[in-house]
């Protein structure tokens, strides 16, 4: 007979968000401790364990050192041939992991942790086990049901350790205040860096601003449009306030002498963002509107939606697809 193996999916998908429903019972008064005390931490946070264990302690480690968690991981059986000499004892921390916490593997690095006062942080699912006795703070896992035939293999057990890792990592990451711009300082490679990269970044700035005052004509505006490479110029008032935007585009478009004030035919509302905005949103902006300029100022000036800004920079819609 045929299996079906859409049917055999659906329903070990099915069983398995069932028992991670239970991580609920993980969040108590020792996962806020495990917080303060990751938070508070001077040195690394050392992640170890056993066997796939071993996996979520790289895993974690992993995810700790990418949002700025000074993180590392070692393995438990290699623990006492040399890998103890990489521990700090006064400034790290041991995160140790075992689902069933009764590794015989973890009786070295238990052992050090004691002598050597290293606070020690335990995740298992047995009260009275080995670890969790010998811990500070222990993270108490529920029992949970694998999903494979013979329910012995570490499938929810797996999950449902990752999953509370995600979600001390996400309360770390909010106590942190944790940002995009932070993240990028850590992924400035790859498609994820791309994704974070500024207005501020890539912006002309300085002298290569086609900047006018109030006062010069569309012919003065138009030599200043000339000198640059945007086809636009920026009208400034005192402060070197913006007071207004004009294009080529509009000056070609014009019914007005050249010897008329740029004041005649500019706008007086342009497009802006905070230098802040990530290229993927200007360019997002840009293709909206149907222009291929923006204009950027302050964070400050953007949050009170100011309507007379301190210029900071322009943003090219040929310089943004370059670096996306």
């Amino acid at each position: 007979m045929k299996k079906n193996f859409k049917f055999i999916a659906r329903n070990a998908a099915k069983k398995q968000i069932s028992e991670l429903k239970k991580i609920s019972h993980v969040f108590n008064h020792s996962f806020l401790k495990a917080i303060d005390v990751i938070y508070k931490c001077k040195g690394h946070i050392i992640c170890s364990g056993v066997g796939k264990s071993r996996i979520i302690a790289d895993r974690t480690s992993k995810l700790f050192s990418s949002v700025g968690i000074p993180s590392f991981s070692i393995s438990a059986q290699d623990f006492s041939h040399g890998d103890s000499g990489a521990i700090n004892t006064k400034k790290d921390i041991l995160l140790v992991f075992s689902y069933s916490g009764d590794s015989v593997e973890l009786t070295d690095l238990i052992n050090f942790s004691s002598r050597y006062h290293v606070p020690l942080i335990g995740v298992a699912s047995k009260k009275n086990s080995l670890l969790l006795k010998s811990s500070d703070i222990k993270i108490l896992l529920p029992k949970v049901k694998e999903i494979d035939p013979t329910g012995l293999v570490p499938t929810s057990s797996f999950a449902l350790t990752i999953l509370a890792m995600d979600c001390l990592c996400i309360c770390l990451m909010e106590k942190n205040k944790f940002s995009a711009a932070k993240f990028r300082k850590f992924h400035s490679g790859g498609q994820i860096g791309k994704q974070l990269i500024t207005c501020k970044e890539i912006m002309h700035i300085g002298k290569s601003l086609p900047l006018v005052s109030k006062t010069k004509t569309i012919k003065e505006t138009i030599n200043v449009m000339n000198k640059g490479s945007l086809g636009l110029a920026v009208i400034i008032g005192p402060g070197k306030k913006v007071l207004g935007f004009c294009s080529d585009g509009d000056i070609r478009k014009s019914k007005f002498s050249k010897d008329e004030l740029i004041t005649k035919i500019y706008s007086k509302r342009p497009y802006y963002v905070s230098e802040n905005t990530l290229v993927s949103k200007a360019i997002t902006l840009m293709n909206k509107k149907k222009i291929t300029s923006l204009l950027c100022s302050s964070e400050e000036d953007y949050k009170k939606n100011k309507v007379n800004f301190k210029l900071k920079g322009i943003v090219h819609m040929h310089s943004a697809i370059k670096v996306q």
